[in-house]
């Protein structure tokens, strides 16, 4: 990126930022997990802009379903290009990815990649051997955790799978920090 990219814990008031991210895509193909394994189906849909209505109702959803304990945006230039939750125990030991959402202008530059680094870090940091994300059946989203590390399981979390049953539940192993410097957001 060329841009200077300002990753930081969200105060409250950036919540009505949201709307800076633009989520549309096309999206031709779509994965299901199906037998152990990853099956490709074709697909032709839009998701679209959404607008800061449709990001509050979905940040109430995700305060209420996802529990996350940690907010952390993207800046570019001073636009919000980005949006990450972490739940630090999902399960023992199993912190999770809850969202990770970027602006359509600054998809395939490393925003989304130092974002998972960030929350990979704070994970390891209280102590978590793994790293938990239910991602969006598309091929953007499962083609991105995948190169991230992540891979399917066979074992959903029961409440996640309740929640998102058609998305693709995916761990990411992890090296739990030993005792050292604390990470610093700016």
């Amino acid at each position: 990126m060329t841009d200077r990219l300002v990753i930081r814990l969200l105060e409250e008031s950036d919540f009505d930022r949201l709307h800076e991210i633009d989520l549309s895509e096309h999206i031709t193909l779509i994965y299901r997990w199906v037998d152990g394994q990853l099956r490709p189906e074709p697909h032709d849909g839009q998701r679209p802009r959404w607008d800061q209505a449709h990001w509050q109702e979905r940040l109430a959803e995700w305060r209420t379903n996802l529990k996350p304990d940690a907010w952390l945006g993207a800046f570019v230039r001073e636009q919000m290009a980005g949006i990450a939750s972490l739940r630090y125990q999902l399960a023992p030991r199993l912190a999770q990815l809850t969202t990770l959402h970027i602006d359509r202008a600054h998809r395939r530059k490393g925003l989304a990649r130092q974002l998972v680094r960030t929350v990979v870090a704070m994970a390891e940091e209280r102590g978590a051997d793994e790293l938990y994300v239910s991602a969006t059946e598309s091929e953007s989203a499962v083609g991105f955790y995948l190169s991230q590390g992540f891979r399917p399981t066979d074992t959903p979390n029961p409440q996640m799978f309740e929640l998102e049953p058609t998305d693709i539940h995916m761990v990411r192993p992890l090296s739990p920090a030993l005792p050292g410097p604390t990470i610093v957001l700016e």
